[in-house]
């Protein structure tokens, strides 16, 4: 995997940021200019809107109208990070990558498997970077749950709960709700890439696949309410739920083991942190849980509070740039998102013939 050659040791990786809607603005871009080693150089928006708002946010940074000019300076930028809508996804991670340019895309990276594995045999050909936002694997409650697990203290997993439940009962509309194919909208592919990702991240391929759907709110034209039940190679059992039509909301995780269980509510806060304004190294302890928010482990009987690891979407660009400069492995795959979007796929067969889909 080829580094950036144009830069000096020591001298920060130019990004170029395709899109500056929430993705873009309170996710990508605060991220890359927290991680040292790289600087946000160009935002890619036609918005006279959220030109002002990344002018605002990141005073040195250049714009661009259109993702085309990136390619045409190629020479300029070290990485590309797609945070435009789904349908872009491919088309504009291949032109980067045809540039010449490593390549962040913001999850799904494709609509189907077949794509993700396209996508990742021509980044590998080019000797270049593919990596997925899968920023949910820095969550505090998983990097908790992931501690317990290579600890032991749940023994044999047998089943594995996982929610992103809302109560949303207007839909805001967008293409994230459109019923238009092409858009990849719906919450299977968009909290279902996380839940989905985690399970496959914690325990392994998937086996057998069922799946319900449903479009419930009124106005709404994709998915708002699904269910996912995945079987897993190795016997484990994730049952993953995702809804926008939630009024009473279950815990984030049940995880159920031969010793005992751990059961934590709620979402981690780095999310609803960004989205305020704050930022990780600002002197706040970034990603850290009140003792109120931690989950327990044990039985009804005997159960005990476990202190949450905080949580470190730092960490994924950190990955990133250890990958550009020393040729580390990228935090999250090409094709680790193409396994995912197998389920995904099989979720959505599944969903419409009733039936359970074998991997």
């Amino acid at each position: 995997m080829s580094t950036p050659g144009t830069r000096t040791p020591g001298t920060p990786l130019r990004v170029g940021l395709v899109g500056y809607g929430p993705a873009g603005s309170f996710f990508h871009a605060p991220l890359i200019a927290a991680t040292e080693g790289l600087v946000l150089d160009t935002v890619v928006t036609g918005s006279p809107e959220r030109r002002a708002q990344a002018l605002a946010e990141h005073p040195d940074v250049r714009f661009a109208a259109a993702a085309d000019e990136l390619w045409a300076r190629a020479s300029e930028l070290d990485l590309i990070v797609l945070a435009s809508p789904n349908r872009t996804h491919v088309p504009l991670a291949t032109a980067a990558l045809d540039a010449g340019l490593p390549v962040v895309v913001d999850k799904p990276l494709a609509s189907t498997a077949a794509e993700a594995r396209e996508l990742a045999a021509f980044a590998e050909r080019r000797g270049l970077l593919l990596s997925v936002f899968q920023n949910r694997r820095w969550d505090s409650d998983f990097l908790t749950l992931q501690g317990l697990l290579d600890k032991g203290e749940l023994g044999e997993v047998q089943r594995f709960e996982s929610r992103f439940e809302r109560w949303r009962p207007q839909p805001k509309g967008g293409w994230r709700e459109s019923g238009d194919p092409a858009e990849i909208g719906g919450l299977l592919y968009d909290l279902g890439s996380h839940l989905v990702d985690q399970a496959l991240a914690l325990f392994g391929p998937a086996a057998l696949v069922y799946a319900e759907s449903d479009v419930q709110r009124p106005g709404a034209a994709a998915d708002d309410d699904t269910f996912i039940a995945v079987t897993h190679a190795n016997g484990v059992h994730s049952h993953l739920w995702m809804s926008a039509t939630t009024a009473r909301l279950g815990p984030r995780f049940r995880v159920l083991g031969s010793l005992g269980g751990y059961v934590t509510y709620g979402l981690d806060p780095q999310e609803a942190a960004l989205r305020e304004g704050l930022r990780p190294g600002e002197g706040t302890a970034w990603g850290a849980e009140p003792e109120s928010s931690w989950g327990t482990i044990g039985t009804d009987d005997n159960a005990r509070r476990v202190p949450s690891v905080p949580g470190d979407y730092p960490a994924f660009y950190a990955g990133v740039l250890a990958s550009l400069r020393d040729g580390a492995p990228p935090p999250v795959s090409a094709l680790e998102a193409a396994a995912a979007l197998d389920v995904l796929e099989a979720a959505k067969l599944s969903a419409a013939q009733g039936r359970t889909v074998a991997l």
